[in-house]
């Protein structure tokens, strides 16, 4: 039976007098890695703050795991959600596994605990606890930062994790590697919701079991990324598509 994780009901985003989510209505079901596709300006990155509680809607109801956003301790609630950015602001002057354990320190979690979570995070992000716990963020490349990021959102076991635009500072081959691993991460953990925004097609329906197409706001089809190839739901998800296919013809040509 599906659990609803993220729920939005009509939900209106205001700045001033701009409008820039007319009216949002998506649920999320626990254990379900979903997509969100969509350019600058498309709504994604606030939808994304609304669900961790940064902006609040306009009008309109967010639910996280069937309580509404307004009920929850927001401070408790972003300290439970796994967080993971393009610019990964690891602290710079505190070691791998300090970063790692900043959040379960501030949920009080005893030392031993602490070090046999960081243990096992660092082995499931491929980055060995002997090698690389003593370490500090200047001694790794980019792409073993952002693994760092990776295991530090999910350091405080959180039921899911919000990923804003997380590869797109890395070189093409070190990002195709981190979105097979987090693809295979995802199904080792099977409770754990991922709401992973990005504007790379390719990325988007690599990833996601399902896919949130956004446009100036609003839902233009929510559906798997097969039925979103096979089935395009309007103008704008076709010209998606049709822009990636002369992306790659002319690529090709170029090679």
């Amino acid at each position: 039976m599906n659990q609803p994780e993220i729920e939005f009901e009509h939900v209106v985003k205001r700045f001033g007098q701009t409008t820039v989510i007319p009216d949002l209505s998506f649920t999320i079901n626990k254990g379900e890695f979903v997509t969100v596709l969509g350019s600058s300006g498309s709504g994604k990155t606030t939808t994304l703050k609304m669900i961790n509680g940064l902006w609040q809607p306009t009008s309109g109801t967010v639910k996280i795991g069937g309580k509404e956003l307004t009920e929850h301790n927001q401070v408790d609630l972003r300290r439970h959600i796994g967080y993971v950015v393009q610019q990964i602001a690891l602290f710079p002057h505190l070691t791998i596994k300090q970063n790692i354990a900043v959040v379960p320190k501030l949920l009080g979690w005893e030392q031993a605990k602490i070090d046999q979570r960081v243990d096992e995070l660092l082995d499931l992000v491929k980055l060995p606890s002997d090698q690389y716990a003593d370490r500090y963020p200047a001694q790794l490349s980019g792409g073993q930062q952002q693994r760092v990021g990776l295991a530090r959102a999910l350091a405080a076991n959180p039921d899911f994790i919000l990923f804003d635009e997380p590869l797109g500072a890395l070189d093409a081959l070190t990002r195709i590697d981190l979105q097979r691993e987090i693809k295979i991460l995802h199904a080792s953990l099977a409770d754990k919701t991922f709401f992973f925004v990005t504007h790379d097609i390719n990325e988007a329906l690599y990833l996601g079991r399902r896919v949130m197409v956004m446009n100036r706001g609003r839902l233009e089809q929510f559906a798997s990324p097969e039925t979103i190839v096979q089935h395009p739901a309007s103008p704008f998800v076709e010209e998606l598509l049709a822009t990636e296919e002369r992306n790659q013809e002319l690529w090709r040509r170029l090679q």
